[in-house]
């Protein structure tokens, strides 16, 4: 079965080796046909330290890291 990948923004690199990415989806509300934003956060390993804060990066699942880690940063998302 293959990884998913989510791309999304940096909001927090205060961890050592970990990166907070707030990732955004779009969806059109069933009844109200709007479209509606949902943001939803995912703690990330980021190996080396290399990205801050505001940076587009792409997160893929990868097996339990820590309590909360189960994505791993694979590259620049711009």
């Amino acid at each position: 079965m293959p990884k998913r990948v989510l791309q999304g923004t940096v909001v927090s690199d205060k961890n050592d080796k970990t990166i907070v990415v707030e990732v955004e989806r779009r969806y059109t509300h069933p009844l109200l046909k709007k479209t509606v934003r949902r943001t939803k956060r995912y703690h990330a390993h980021d190996e080396a330290n290399r990205f801050k804060v505001g940076d587009r990066v792409q997160i893929v699942e990868s097996a339990p890291i820590s309590k909360n880690k189960r994505w791993t940063v694979v590259l620049d998302g711009a």
